[in-house]
């Protein structure tokens, strides 16, 4: 590998000639080697708008020639508009602060940017004017985090409840038998159980745009204990502006720039916000599961679409795929909601030293979630197809339904019709009419399992 001379502070290194990055990304490189993790692209992409709105802020202070700034705005679009990932190459787990990937940013920036000038721009004190590792990567992280929500976790999610609400539309009257403790219980509705899951849904999607708030929230301007040492004054709330122009989402400063340094409480809570979001998909996937069980044995009472061919050795054997691959990436959510929790107290004094690893595991689990969101709607939901047959006559056999009798004849006489009707294998109604001075036709109307559906007493 053909290599180039660069300098740091701490001397001499080679560099490979096609690097864009400098010494410190070098040094990094060479004393990280611990896995092959790299920080998301989404990291990167919001460590080059923060540079883009900090060169842009400092020259409106008057604090960095016009040419200068410009030239890293522009730097900084060329990476956004093709971020090179190669450019880009340390490992998640390295210094804490992840100050070797706010020097890998800076470097690029200022090579590129001292290309298009003819001249040298200088990584610490042009790219990096005003500001430190240490309110960079923290404010990176909400940057990255409010983005990947606003852009693609959102959409994703209320699409995944649009198609629950469609379905519901066109399969909601079907009327199945509930069950609890994964035994037979009274009757449902597809439309309450759709319902049920859009709910859940909805709720998880407030949380997220409570959160979503938070992040919006930045520890920049508090460079690097949250003092604002060598950042003016005015900086915070020029560099918010500039960015929020750049982004379309709007951040402003912390209200206590110590706290948001020294802390991850925000990425801590927002990941709460999303693990609870892995867990409503996690029980969605394992109900379309159950239900699509069988298709002989089990439940039987849902087909959904046969994606794939399911065993090696079964010849026509189809798996529920999506929703099992969904519960996977659910629980690898719930594991990075683990990582980030115990990386959250790492705050040690003025600065957290986990920075890295909330980061990765942040975004992962926002990327997961959005499509997990899409997989379930468009190759689980949406095309499934209901099997009538199976779920009319497990419903007419369910002697749970004799509970609509309680408030008529009592609960011990309902229950010894159940358990006559379970033992013989007969519909609860042929057993209650043996044994109640009710007609058919009364039963009927009585134990009727839309009807049943609506709650109340039935008398």
């Amino acid at each position: 590998m053909k290599t180039r001379t660069e300098h740091d502070s701490m001397g001499e290194l080679q560099v490979p000639v096609s690097a864009l990055y400098q010494a410190q990304t070098q040094r990094a490189v060479q004393n990280f080697r611990l896995s092959s993790l790299k920080l998301p692209r989404g990291f990167i992409q919001a460590l080059l708008q923060i540079k883009k709105a900090a060169a842009s802020a400092n020259q409106q202070l008057g604090l960095l020639e016009a040419n200068i700034a410009t030239a890293i705005s522009h730097a900084a679009d060329a990476q956004l508009a093709e971020t090179d990932m190669q450019q880009y190459p340390l490992d998640v787990f390295q210094t804490g602060s992840a100050t070797s990937s706010n020097m890998n940013v800076n470097e690029v920036l200022a090579t590129l940017a001292g290309r298009q000038l003819g001249q040298t721009v200088n990584p610490n004190d042009h790219v990096n004017l005003g500001q430190s590792s240490n309110d960079t990567v923290p404010s990176a992280i909400h940057v990255s985090a409010a983005l990947a929500i606003q852009q693609q976790l959102l959409p994703a999610l209320q699409h995944l409840q649009m198609v629950l609400v469609s379905k519901s539309q066109q399969i909601g009257h079907i009327v199945k038998t509930g069950r609890t403790h994964l035994m037979d219980a009274m009757p449902v509705s597809f439309s309450q159980v759709l319902g049920g899951w859009q709910a859940q849904l909805a709720q998880t999607e407030h949380g997220l745009q409570q959160q979503l708030q938070q992040l919006q929230a930045l520890a920049q301007g508090g460079t690097a204990v949250g003092s604002g040492i060598n950042a003016d004054p005015r900086f915070a709330a020029l560099f918010c502006r500039q960015l929020s122009d750049n982004t379309g989402l709007a951040f402003h400063p912390a209200d206590n720039f110590f706290s948001a340094i020294s802390s991850q409480d925000s990425t801590v809570a927002t990941s709460g916000a999303l693990k609870t979001l892995a867990v409503s998909m996690l029980k969605i996937s394992n109900d379309l599961r159950w239900m699509n069980s069988g298709p002989l044995a089990g439940l039987g009472e849902i087909a959904l679409p046969a994606l794939q061919p399911g065993s090696s050795i079964m010849p026509g054997k189809v798996n529920p795929v999506i929703p099992e691959a969904v519960a996977m990436l659910c629980a690898q959510v719930v594991g990075n909601d683990a990582t980030i929790t115990l990386a959250g107290q790492s705050g040690n004094f003025e600065l957290n030293v986990m920075l890295p690893v909330i980061a990765y595991n942040l975004l992962q689990s926002v990327e997961l979630l959005a499509n997990g969101c899409t997989a379930l709607a468009d190759q689980a939901i949406r095309d499934f197809t209901v099997l009538e047959d199976n779920i009319s006559k497990a419903l007419a056999l369910n002697p749970i339904l004799v509970t609509a009798l309680n408030p008529l004849i009592g609960y011990a006489k309902a229950a010894e019709i159940a358990k006559q009707a379970y033992k013989q294998q007969r519909p609860v109604l042929d057993v209650a009419l043996e044994h109640t001075s009710y007609s058919r036709s009364e039963l009927e109307q009585l134990l009727d399992p839309a009807r049943l559906c609506q709650g109340g007493n039935v008398g």
